[in-house]
């Protein structure tokens, strides 16, 4: 996907600068939902369908954005390598990152695995899975946000027997069911719906207009 091919949206003014992003599922979200999208990875990203920087996301300026989200690395917090590998090979930057977007002074958003809300690392201020958006998948992540959350309600999870399951035999078709048809099957498997970040991002406009009302 380029610019070219983007999907059509209405622009709402505001910058947002997504840290860790990835191959750009929550980026498209923000974008979807009018911001103008800068991304940022320490790794490169060749199918990210936007502005992109590689960089370290801990010393990226924060300066010039209204909003800065971050979705730090998740493997120290998932159950699935507590299965497979081993949580300590894996770097644990949601502590340290959240002091980072403090100290900002900007509005922020993380996201990350539900394990970090169980555990109580992370407060989960919008607990999203893709059946609330009317996609064909489940899968949860939890949003922790400057300003608490709030806002609009979506509706309960609903895991009905014909969700697909995330399996690397069937990666293509979930990562089209989550909305992220330009990455490869690779990219996809640490992707995230952009229909979260969508919402999110209506819920950062309606709580700025409240707070100015």
């Amino acid at each position: 996907m380029n610019a070219r091919v983007l999907p059509l949206r209405k622009p709402n003014g505001l910058r947002v600068l997504d840290l860790c992003c990835g191959a750009g599922g929550l980026s498209m979200g923000y974008y979807l939902a009018g911001y103008d999208v800068v991304g940022v990875d320490v790794n490169p990203q060749p199918n990210y369908p936007f502005t992109f920087h590689q960089a370290d996301a801990l010393t990226f300026p924060l300066d010039g954005y209204d909003l800065v989200h971050a979705s730090w690395p998740c493997e120290r917090y998932a159950r699935v390598t507590a299965w497979r590998g081993n949580q300590d090979d894996h770097p644990d930057l949601l502590a340290i990152g959240r002091e980072h977007l403090k100290a900002s002074g900007i509005p922020w958003v993380i996201e990350n695995v539900p394990e970090t809300a169980w555990a109580g690392l992370l407060r989960p201020d919008y607990l999203l899975c893709g059946t609330q958006f009317g996609l064909n998948v489940r899968r949860h992540r939890a949003f922790e946000t400057s300003w608490g959350g709030g806002g609009d309600l979506v509706a309960p999870c609903w895991h009905h027997k014909d969700l697909l399951a995330f399996e690397h035999k069937g990666e293509r078709a979930y990562a089209d069911a989550m909305g992220c048809t330009w990455m490869t099957n690779k990219e996809a498997r640490k992707a995230v719906p952009p229909a979260y970040t969508q919402f999110i991002g209506h819920q950062f406009l309606t709580h700025e207009r409240t707070a100015a009302a």
